[in-house]
């Protein structure tokens, strides 16, 4: 099995963590979440083995900045859920399944070089 790498086609941080996984020869599979919606179960699943939902949150973006302010504060994951749902942009990129189904998120080099042992 491939890790599954979760994103936006035209993301930069998601091109960038393409280009290196094909650089280094790292077979995976890419899902558009935004095309392919995440379960609610899946996205509570990696909220909880990411540390909680500010960690699979981007509050840098504009699609948060943008929210209203009473949608910034989601109090049960049922909200968080469908915070998501109707804003995919807002879950940070890439976010990269194992087949163990350990679950990280973003891209930087060194991160991905421990993360696939290259």
């Amino acid at each position: 099995m491939n890790p599954v790498v979760y994103g936006l086609p035209n993301c930069d941080t998601c091109k960038k963590a393409r280009n290196w996984l094909a650089r280094f020869e790292v077979a995976h599979d890419f899902v558009d979440y935004r095309a392919n919606p995440v379960p609610a179960a899946t996205l509570k699943d990696w909220a909880a083995q990411l540390g909680g939902w500010e960690k699979l949150v981007n509050k840098s973006s504009t699609t948060w900045r943008n929210l209203l302010p009473q949608r910034k504060n989601p109090g049960s994951d049922p909200e968080w859920t469908l915070l998501l749902k109707e804003y995919p942009a807002l879950i940070r990129r890439p976010v990269v399944v194992q087949p163990d189904g350990t679950v990280s998120v973003g891209f930087t080099d060194n991160g991905f070089k421990k993360l696939f042992g290259r």
